[in-house]
């Protein structure tokens, strides 16, 4: 079975979605505004959630930043064809997909299909499924072994680009200053050149991304710092 979160201020497209997902391996949730929809998935773990960006109390980009700081379950946001910005945003912040109103129902089903398919491939959301594994969509990290594989193809790694790995998957999500990732790996205070992470991230960068100038998976959040998600687009 494969619990979804539907996460939408109006019943109508909640009752909607769920007659286009019609589908006896599915159990749904409801959810009508985002702070409600973060309790669900703590409390529920769901397979999926598809998440209106619209909403009142906590609109979906806030929501899905605030998932992104916990799990990578899939997240489909929903869009009105007007709202290209925020579906821009929305896959920056670490959206899967999207689907554009008014809904197809074929097509709805497909990407749902789709997402849920790649998430059970992959080992699902970003804890320990077994010990020392962590996976963060097509990448595995096995602390055990030092063993990191990108959509299943071993790769190699020096020891501080695997640390840099190991600390940005365990906090999917969570950006990272240069200082930040400084202190970790290498237990130092003082970051003397900030370009010292930076090169070693693009190296890392290099080797787990199909297309390290359109990554899939390791971000540059401009200013900020570094982050690593589960999202396929850049």
């Amino acid at each position: 079975m494969n619990t979804i979160l539907i996460c939408d201020d109006e019943q109508d497209i909640i009752n909607a979605l769920k007659i286009y997902l019609a589908n006896p391996d599915y159990v749904f949730i409801e959810a009508k505004n985002g702070r409600d929809a973060l309790e669900l998935i703590r409390s529920n773990n769901p397979d999926l959630v598809l998440l209106d960006l619209m909403m009142p109390v906590m609109d979906g980009i806030t929501t899905l930043s605030k998932i992104r700081e916990f799990s990578n379950v899939p997240v489909i946001i929903l869009t009105a064809k007007s709202e290209n910005t925020d579906k821009i945003l929305g896959l920056d912040v670490g959206a899967d997909d999207y689907i554009t109103k008014p809904f197809v129902p074929t097509e709805v089903a497909a990407r749902v299909r789709s997402q849920l398919r790649r998430y059970k491939r992959f080992g699902g959301d970003a804890t320990l499924k077994t010990p020392g594994i962590i996976t963060v969509g097509g990448i595995e990290l096995d602390d055990d072994s030092k063993i990191v594989k990108v959509d299943g193809e071993e790769v190699s790694l020096t020891p501080k680009e695997y640390e840099i790995l190991k600390l940005l998957m365990q906090n999917p999500g969570k950006v990272f200053s240069p200082k930040d990732i400084y202190k970790s790996v290498w237990q130092d205070m003082y970051l003397l050149n900030d370009n010292t992470v930076a090169v070693h991230v693009r190296h890392l960068r290099e080797k787990i991304e199909i297309n390290p100038a359109e990554p899939r998976y390791l971000k540059v959040i401009f200013g900020q710092g570094y982050k690593i998600c589960a999202n396929d687009h850049s």
